[in-house]
């Protein structure tokens, strides 16, 4: 079997977004094998990444994207399923579970405190978007 190109995945899903898990080769790796095992349903993303000229297109309900490997090929399609946003002090040890990455809340707090601080800032007010998601296609 022939494997598709990501301008054959995007041809055929012009709605679909591409994004790449994590900001590192070593964390989108983890990220996606844990995607790909199904221990991984859910993400966070600081609000500020989708706000502003030039944001990313907010995670819709329905809407298939796909999540890249660091090198740039296609590795899954997702759907969106859940899509909320809460403040990052609000987040609670259920949808910590469903990320699949954490031992816990504490855990998911130290991580995130780490990741946003890379990335622009955190603060405990901070809004945060939570989505969920399922696996409709592996590239692999």
């Amino acid at each position: 079997m022939t494997r598709k190109t990501l301008q054959e995945i995007v041809d055929e899903n012009p709605d679909a977004e591409t994004f790449r898990y994590g900001d590192s080769q070593l964390l989108c790796n983890k990220i996606t094998d844990l995607v790909r095992a199904g221990r991984k349903t859910a993400t966070v993303e600081a609000m500020r990444v989708y706000q502003g000229r030039g944001g990313d297109a907010l995670p819709e309900v329905g809407r298939r994207d796909i999540a890249l490997n660091w090198n740039g090929t296609p590795a899954l399609m997702v759907e969106t399923v859940e899509v909320t946003t809460r403040r990052f002090d609000e987040m609670d040890e259920d949808f910590v579970a469903a990320q699949g990455e954490f031992r816990d809340l504490a855990h998911w707090r130290k991580v995130y405190r780490a990741y946003f601080s890379r990335s622009g800032g955190v603060a405990e007010d901070m809004e945060i978007m939570c989505e969920r998601f399922r696996v409709v296609e592996d590239y692999a």
